[in-house]
C-alpha cells in the first residue's frame, strides 16, 4: 500500500487523496489543515452557501462562519468572497448580526447565535490580514462591535456571551460554554482595541473553570446565577432529557486548547482522562465520561485530540485527528467534517491561536 503523510503521521495515500477530493495519482503537497479545509469547501459549499446536505439542505449562520474560516486556512480568497457575499445578501440583519437559519430561499429563523457572529468576525479579520484586504478587516470589526454591543452581558463572574438575544434578561442566565473562544477574543481585541474583549475572556474563563470544578467534563448548556454560581442544565431551556457532554460541549475543549494562554489550556487538559476511558469516546458522554450512546462522532475524537494537545501529548493528538478523519470518510456529515477542518486548523495554530500539535504540518 502506498503511504503518504498527514502532518508527521504516515497514512495511506488514498486517505490523503480522499480528504482533498483528489485522485491518488497526485497527492497534494499541503498541510493536514489545508487538506481538510479544501475538502470542506469542495463538499459542502455551493455558490457561497454552506449546505447541510445531511440535514435537509438548509443553511445556518454557524456554517457560513465555518466556511469562511476554512477559506482562510485554504488561502482561497475567491471562495471566501463568495461565502461572505452570500452571507451579507441573505443573513445580515439590520443590526449587523446574522440571522441563524435559512431554508428554501428565505430566512426561517432570524434569531442570531453568538458563536456564529464570533467565528465570522474572526474569519473576516484573519482574511483581511491574509489577503491584504482592508474591506474585510473593516467588516470584521463592524461585526465584532455589533456582537459586543448586542450579545454580551455583565454577570457576577464578569462579561460573558449571550447565546442569543432570546436570553437577554433571563435569570438565571442560559449559557453555552462552547461559544467562548479565547483565541477569537484575543484576535478581535487586537483588531478593535476594545477592552471588553479582555473582559469577555476573563468572564468566560471564570465560567468554564467553575464548570470544570464541578465535573470532569463541561456540559452542552449551563446557567449562570445572580450570585455567580454556574450549574449544568439539560438543553438551552433546561428542559432536555439529561445533562450531557455532547456535540456542543466538545467544542469547548477545542477552543480552549488552541489558546495561547497556558491557563486556558490547563482548564481543558484534565479532560483527557475521562475522554480516554474507552478506546474511542462515544458521541455523547455524561459529565463523568461515561457513554450515554453507542453512536460515534468525529467531533468527539477531535475533542480528545485537543485535550491531549493541551496536556502536552502532540503525538496522541495527531493520532486522534487521523482517526477522526477516517471515521468521517465512513459516514460524512456537515458537522463532523466542519470540526475535523476547524480542529486540525485550530490545533495547528492556523487560525490565529497557538500551535498545540507541533510538527503537524502547519
Amino acid at each position: 500500500m502506498s503511504i503518504g503523510r498527514i502532518g508527521s503521521v504516515a497514512v495511506p495515500v488514498v486517505l490523503v487523496a480522499l480528504l482533498a477530493g483528489c485522485t491518488t495519482d497526485a497527492p497534494p503537497e499541503r498541510s493536514d489543515a489545508e487538506v481538510h479545509a479544501a475538502a470542506f469547501l469542495d463538499q459542502w459549499v455551493e455558490d457561497g452557501r454552506v449546505v447541510r446536505h445531511d440535514q435537509g439542505g438548509d443553511t445556518v449562520s454557524e456554517g457560513q462562519a465555518y466556511g469562511m474560516l476554512a477559506a482562510v486556512v485554504a488561502a482561497d480568497e475567491e471562495r471566501f468572497d463568495e461565502i461572505w457575499e452570500w452571507t451579507q445578501d441573505e443573513l445580515v440583519r439590520e443590526d449587523g448580526l446574522l440571522a441563524w437559519r435559512w431554508e428554501d430561499g428565505d430566512v426561517v429563523d432570524a434569531e442570531p447565535a453568538s458563536d456564529a457572529e464570533l467565528d465570522a468576525a474572526r474569519a473576516l479579520v484573519l482574511a483581511g490580514d491574509r489577503f491584504a484586504r482592508a474591506d474585510l478587516s473593516d467588516d470584521g470589526v463592524a461585526l465584532a462591535d455589533a456582537l459586543l454591543d448586542e450579545l454580551t452581558v455583565e454577570t457576577a463572574l464578569g462579561r460573558v456571551l449571550l447565546p442569543g438575544l432570546w436570553a437577554e434578561g433571563e435569570d438565571p442566565l442560559p449559557y453555552n460554554p462552547s461559544y467562548a473562544s479565547p483565541a477569537a477574543f484575543a484576535i478581535l481585541g487586537a483588531a478593535t482595541g476594545d477592552e471588553r474583549w479582555e473582559e469577555l475572556a476573563e468572564g468566560s474563563a471564570a465560567a468554564t473553570e467553575a464548570l470544570f470544578d464541578a465535573a470532569a467534563l463541561p456540559p452542552d448548556w449551563a446557567q449562570i446565577h445572580a450570585d455567580g454560581t454556574v450549574s449544568p442544565i439539560a438543553g438551552a431551556s433546561g428542559e432536555g432529557d439529561a445533562v450531557t457532554y455532547g456535540y456542543d460541549a466538545q467544542r469547548t475543549i477545542i477552543r480552549y486548547a488552541e489558546s495561547c494562554e497556558p491557563a486556558d489550556r490547563d482548564l481543558v487538559a484534565d479532560a483527557r482522562e475521562p475522554l480516554s476511558y474507552a478506546d474511542e469516546p462515544a458521541a455523547v458522554l455524561d459529565l463523568g465520561g461515561g457513554a450515554v450512546t453507542s453512536d460515534r462522532s468525529p467531533l468527539s475524537i477531535v475533542a480528545r485530540a485537543a485535550a491531549s494537545a493541551a496536556d502536552g501529548d502532540a503525538s496522541a493528538a495527531r493520532d486522534d485527528l487521523v482517526a477522526a478523519a477516517t471515521l468521517s470518510q465512513e459516514n460524512p456529515t456537515y458537522y463532523g467534517r466542519a470540526w475535523i477542518t476547524l480542529g486540525a486548523a485550530m490545533l495547528a495554530g492556523d487560525l490565529g491561536g497557538c500551535d498545540a500539535v507541533a510538527g503537524s504540518g502547519s
